[in-house]
């Protein structure tokens, strides 16, 4: 199809006054999309460094943030499919701009909240209001490039995310060090007001215009809302309720049989949310595993990662985002490489070499310990970083390329909720496979380091705060055992650590058998 067919399907006419190829101009919108997504990858991460600062200031529990983190995902998880398809039907340009200013609102409340449940609560309004942004992104893109072009705009899709998202600890350094914690949520407004004035000037209306005359899938909004919610819920309480507790288990089987007759539903109404017939594609159904652990793998790592550079090596949370630098120069190169290699040779190619290079960045980081020179550290950080680049560009044409232009909102917010439930469960599974190996193994450690039994066993009740990579060392206590503590401490960390990333390296190897098994070398994409 042409680009000038496409925009006539899913345009409407520019405003009266406006210049016809402002509106047009398809680079334009991706630099108006651009300044969305910079802001919502951005804060996806940089919360993982300010994280220990808003516990010390506002007196938060582990628990609490491991909240300031998952009421985010979890309001993203459950509405970002709706997103998507309140921008197919009532217009992508008005739901978006709706988003980042919703999304840049919720950010300055955050600052002021002054309380760590307003802290949360703020957290999840951010996250409904980045779910109408973040589908609409490759919705617009979608609607207003020729199919010949579209990877190309999605390598660059794919950079901005990747690199905001690994720019997080950098930027959120800086802030929290020399200004607060605050200001990493009060960035976002110079960067939203931005964001409305440059895109309400340049980017087209487009729509599903058949969607008008289509029966709006109430049903089908709760059911799927609902199903995501108790599945993250149970994943992320398991690590306190205990994997096996009836709470989890019954959690996560509520929402698995809800998600279950959602599809069910799906097949059934006459103007479905989700229409089933995507999952008909192997490379889109595949594409949205992979997206899933993606995602799974970096949120996951990163937020171990930051918390073994602060609260274990002692840097400053400047020195820890500098640190992880290379994972940003490696996303720069990568998201662009994976468009062009995709475009030439097919995600069967792209998504397992990603896969793979996301798994030897996990194999490496089992040569970690509690006192790793630098020069152990850094090439982690580029396998991570050029594995995410790469499949996040081959994923999301993978899904949204092979989608029909009348369902990119939808395939937007099926790519950006895999991407947000993979991020979720990556976080909460991943720091409660560090908590389980913590708890399993603190007291042996601490007994190896030299702390006399008894005291070891006492200093078991501090194990939440060893999973968080910080010693329990008492204030009045003799050096020699003050080292002790901290030594056993930090290696019960290291165990868990070491565990954790053996699980993701495990399902990134499976992730790359699936992509190359799976996809055909040169998918067929669905007629636009």
């Amino acid at each position: 199809m042409s680009s000038a067919s496409t925009l006539a399907e899913s345009s409407r006419p520019a405003p009266a006054g406006t210049r016809a190829g402002r509106r047009s101009n398809p680079w334009l919108t991706l630099i108006a999309v651009a300044f969305g997504l910079f802001m919502v990858g951005l804060d996806g991460s940089v919360v993982s460094i300010a994280n220990p600062e808003i516990g010390r200031d506002l007196g938060a529990s582990t628990s609490d943030l491991q909240w300031v983190t998952n009421s985010y995902l979890l309001a993203l998880a459950a509405a970002l499919i709706l997103g998507g398809k309140l921008g197919d039907r009532f217009g992508r340009r008005t739901f978006y701009l709706i988003g980042v200013a919703g999304f840049t609102l919720a950010s300055v409340a955050i600052g002021l909240a002054g309380s760590i449940e307003g802290v949360i609560a703020f957290r999840a309004l951010q996250g409904f209001f980045g779910a109408l942004l973040m589908p609409n992104t490759l919705g617009l893109l979608r609607a207003v490039f020729p199919p010949w072009k579209f990877g190309m705009a999605v390598g660059i899709w794919a950079m901005v995310s990747s690199v905001s998202t690994a720019l997080g600890p950098i930027v959120g350094g800086f802030l929290v060090q020399h200004v607060s914690w605050e200001s990493v949520f009060y960035v976002n407004a110079p960067i939203g007001v931005a964001a409305l004035a440059f895109s309400a000037a340049v980017l087209p209306q487009s729509r599903n215009e058949h969607a008008a005359q289509e029966k709006f899938d109430i049903l089908g909004v709760a059911l799927l809302a609902l199903g995501l919610l108790a599945l993250v819920f149970g994943v992320v309480k398991g690590e306190t309720w205990g994997w096996a507790s009836g709470g989890t288990l019954g959690a996560i089987a509520l929402g698995a049989l809800l998600l279950v007759l959602f599809g069910w539903w799906q097949t059934r109404v006459a103007s479905p949310l989700l229409p089933m017939r995507l999952f008909r594609n192997p490379a889109l159904t595949i594409g949205t595993v992979i997206t899933a652990l993606n995602f799974f793998v970096l949120l996951g790592v990163i937020f171990f990662v930051m918390i073994y550079l602060q609260n274990v090596r002692g840097f400053t949370p400047v020195e820890a985002g500098v640190r992880s630098l290379p994972l940003s120069l490696a996303s720069v190169v990568a998201s662009p490489l994976g468009a062009a290699l995709t475009e030439r040779f097919g995600p069967r190619l792209t998504m397992p070499l990603g896969m793979a290079l996301q798994a030897v960045a996990c194999f490496t980081l089992l040569s970690w310990d509690a006192h790793s020179a630098y020069v152990l550290m850094w090439p982690p950080f580029i396998a991570l970083g050029l594995g995410v680049g790469i499949v996040m560009a081959s994923s999301s044409d993978a899904i949204v390329g092979n989608a029909p232009v009348k369902d990119a909102g939808v395939a937007g917010g099926l790519q950006a909720t895999a991407l947000q439930v993979g991020g979720a469960l990556g976080t909460s599974v991943l720091v409660s496979l560090i908590a389980g190996r913590v708890d399993a193994t603190l007291t042996g450690e601490l007994a190896s380091a030299g702390v006399p039994a008894p005291a070891a066993a006492g200093l078991l009740e501090a194990k939440d705060t060893v999973a968080m990579g910080v010693a329990p060392v008492p204030t009045p206590a003799p050096a020699q055992l003050k080292q002790a503590i901290t030594e056993g401490s930090h290696q019960a960390f290291m165990n868990g650590v070491h565990c954790a990333v053996l699980v993701a390296g495990v399902l990134c190897v499976l992730g790359a058998v699936l992509a190359f098994a799976g996809v055909k070398r040169s998918p067929t994409k669905v007629p636009h």
